[in-house]
């Protein structure tokens, strides 16, 4: 199975240098239409509900007290990533890789998303870093929900 740093490394290879958050939010928004569209997980390491949005901290780990990645910054290889988790990945891209980071910690902070029902269960304020894991389960209704809506 992919990583979540081998999907960070496809995003970086294709859509060229961006900031740590932006590159989280893409990474998101990738693992969860996959999940809705194929039913699978894209990667086996989880989501939390950060203050700022959903943050691997795996991810994290690999680029922290970086603010813009390029290709390489990543330790992911991209050729571990099966077709189907590529096509994924690029139609993201091609619907919300123009959006800056700040459009896309918005898109991810939904009310009736998963990021903020994970806060919720653990009684995060606003502004609080919590280490409440986003639940799969959650992930795949919200973002089928968009997809049915043509979100």
């Amino acid at each position: 199975m992919a990583s979540v740093h081998d999907v960070a490394a496809y995003i970086l290879a294709k859509a060229g240098p961006m900031s740590a958050m932006k590159l989280q939010k893409l990474t998101y928004f990738s693992y969860g239409y996959h999940l809705a569209w194929d039913d699978e997980p894209m990667f086996p390491e989880p989501f939390e509900a950060w203050a700022n949005g959903p943050v691997a901290p795996a991810l994290y780990a690999d680029h922290r007290r970086r603010y813009i990645l390029d290709a390489g910054d990543i330790s992911g290889d991209p050729d571990r990533l099966a077709p189907n988790q590529r096509e994924s990945i690029d139609i993201v891209l091609d619907k919300l890789g123009s959006y800056s980071a700040h459009q896309l910690s918005e898109a991810s902070h939904h009310e009736a998303g998963p990021w903020q029902m994970a806060r919720t269960r653990a009684g995060a304020q606003e502004l609080e870093r919590s280490t409440e894991q986003l639940r799969d389960e959650e992930i795949a209704d919200y973002f089928a929900a968009l997809a049915a809506t043509g979100s």
